[in-house]
């Protein structure tokens, strides 16, 4: 892939957020979530026109769905299935398991890197050049997000493969937002169907939403179709699959 041949090129916008924290112990799980697209602006327009018609400019997140913005919740899923040359992609772990205490224990910013790495390397198709806009997390000084992604995924793929690494809050994105609802789902099912939580009537509302238009049953052991690759780890002290998401 040469520069010199920009027509063959695709440029794609990655949008990618996280649910559950890394250094809380009390939170089993934590998912990372990367929404590709071609045109962005389509889904965000159509998001957009919604809030004004709505007149709701409140920010859309998983764990704020309630009996008030749940249609509004649902109208965005439906948008997203409307939406063409759009895929998505997420890595859920158990902070129990022996491989995320064998590779990623020690050090909790290495460990959203790497799996950042991971999903950008499932969705990455071989005339791409991707964007990555994140969310923003407080991190300390010396973690170098941006640099460290750019720098490592270019190198990993030996050309010009990510042009360039942003975050951003997530309240001023609405596809950041969509990122979140959808990991909000991943996580919410994983954590209902073993047990961990009594679940909310209107989050598990929006959950099988999501199940439904996908086509699926559960999240528990992942989801996979043409254009959604869902991969749950769900070893907690046993034997687990190390592969991740597969392209």
């Amino acid at each position: 892939l040469k520069l010199s041949n920009f027509d063959q090129i695709w440029t794609k916008f990655c949008f990618l957020d996280e649910t559950g924290s890394l250094s809380n112990r009390t939170e089993p799980y934590f998912t990372v979530g990367l929404l590709k697209m071609s045109m962005p602006y389509y889904l965000q327009s159509k998001i957009l026109y919604e809030r004004s018609k709505r007149n709701f400019h409140d920010e859309i997140k998983f764990n704020k769905v309630s009996k008030n913005n749940l249609d509004f919740a649902r109208f965005i899923i439906d948008c997203l299935f409307d939406t063409r040359s759009l895929s998505f992609y997420s890595y859920t772990t158990h902070k129990q398991s022996k491989y995320f205490q064998k590779y990623f224990a020690d050090d909790v910013w290495s460990a959203y890197e790497k799996i950042t790495l991971k999903l950008l390397g499932v969705s990455l198709g071989e005339k791409e050049i991707l964007i990555l806009i994140a969310d923003h997390i407080t991190a300390p000084r010396d973690v170098k997000f941006e640099v460290n992604i750019k720098k490592n995924f270019n190198e990993s793929n030996k050309r010009l493969a990510l042009s360039g690494v942003c975050r951003f809050d997530s309240k001023s994105n609405d596809l950041l937002q969509v990122v979140d609802l959808m990991i909000g789902c991943i996580n919410y099912d994983v954590k209902f169907e073993t047990k961990l939580i009594p679940g909310s009537v209107y989050k598990l509302s929006l959950v099988k939403h999501f199940k439904d238009k996908l086509g699926a049953d559960t999240f528990v052991k992942g989801f996979r179709n043409q254009n959604f690759n869902m991969f749950v780890q769900q070893d907690n002290g046993a034997k687990t699959n190390e592969k991740g998401p597969s392209s």
